[in-house]
């Protein structure tokens, strides 16, 4: 569930009381607010709702305060009578969660979960929102190839250390991407994500945002000789930053919503869309070493960070 959208004030009336007497199942500590404080767990009953940022997928995100501390930080909040999928979901999601430690991914504070079935999870708030909704409020020309540059490597950093830790996205696009006023780009909603346990675990089930979808995802029969998963994550980062940098989805004209039809027949039969004369040879080559169909030679994340594009400018 992409953090995505701030309802009207009307629309805030839902009660988080109702999951007030959850204990904590799996306590993580709550970061202080100075370095003096001790870190300590938390319950639902001390956190305040101060606004829905999102609905969907059977759950509702609020953004929420502490009471004590008046630490400000994000709950989502999945409902018991969610279908099973979305059950099965939150629960990837959880376990993931609670593997990673990375500045460059979304920090989990905690886990709660009530015998009713529902479940809460307390992270980190981003206080910008996602590059897709900032794309959606600044339009075409929102961001600039040296801002596509440093959100390229902050997403590729937490690209990097998922993969090294196993742990494949499958679902990376704009609305999974949050970012903070200071413009730090943190990846999240790992639903759908997938921890290999073994090298050579395949991964071709067919989860995740189709339009960011890689040729092998959609027609592996086609495409998926020497499937390696990890690429899949790199042709949507691919399309991400081509899409942050044209204003549009780069399959599709500008406003034209996407079908799977011609999702499928674009990604698999046609060729990779190609950047407009004016950007920088450097950003064109990034683009294309994330955007082969081939997904043997499209570049790991790891090779990516040290790509022309991506270094660090100097001082």
């Amino acid at each position: 569930m992409a953090l995505v959208r701030e309802r009207r004030q009307s629309k805030l009336g839902l009660r988080l009381q109702e999951i007030s007497e959850r204990r904590p199942r799996f306590p993580l500590p709550l970061p202080p607010t100075t370095t003096s404080q001790q870190s300590t767990t938390t319950t639902v009953a001390e956190l305040e709702t101060v606004q829905v940022l999102g609905h969907g997928n059977g759950g509702t995100v609020y953004k929420v305060v502490h009471k004590k501390t008046s630490n400000v930080f994000a709950l989502k909040v999945v409902h018991a009578d969610s279908d099973p999928m979305m059950r099965r979901q939150i629960f990837r999601e959880m376990e993931i969660l609670r593997r990673t430690d990375s500045p460059f991914v979304v920090h989990c504070h905690e886990i709660f979960e009530k015998p009713d079935g529902d479940i809460a999870i307390l992270m980190e708030y981003m206080d910008a929102g996602t590059l897709d909704s900032l794309l959606k409020n600044g339009g075409s020309g929102t961001f600039t190839e040296k801002s596509l540059a440093d959100i390229a490597r902050q997403i590729l950093n937490g690209l990097n250390y998922l993969h090294a830790h196993k742990i494949i996205h499958r679902d990376i696009k704009p609305a999974n991407l949050l970012v903070n006023k200071n413009m730090e780009v943190k990846i999240a909603d790992f639903g759908v994500s997938k921890i290999m346990c073994r090298t050579l675990d395949a991964c071709n089930s067919y989860v995740g945002t189709c339009a960011y979808m890689s040729p092998e995802r959609f027609d592996p029969d086609t495409h998926g000789a020497n499937y390696n998963g990890y690429s899949g994550d790199i042709w949507s980062l691919g399309l991400t930053m081509f899409e942050l940098y044209m204003g549009h989805f780069p399959f599709l004209p500008a406003g034209q919503k996407p079908d799977w039809a011609t999702l499928m027949c674009a990604i698999c039969f046609g060729e990779p869309p190609s950047l407009p004369e004016g950007v920088s040879d450097e950003f064109r080559s990034f683009i294309e070493c994330c955007l082969q169909k081939d997904s043997s030679k499209r570049w790991t994340a790891s090779q990516l960070l040290l790509h022309p594009f991506c270094k660090q400018p100097e001082n």
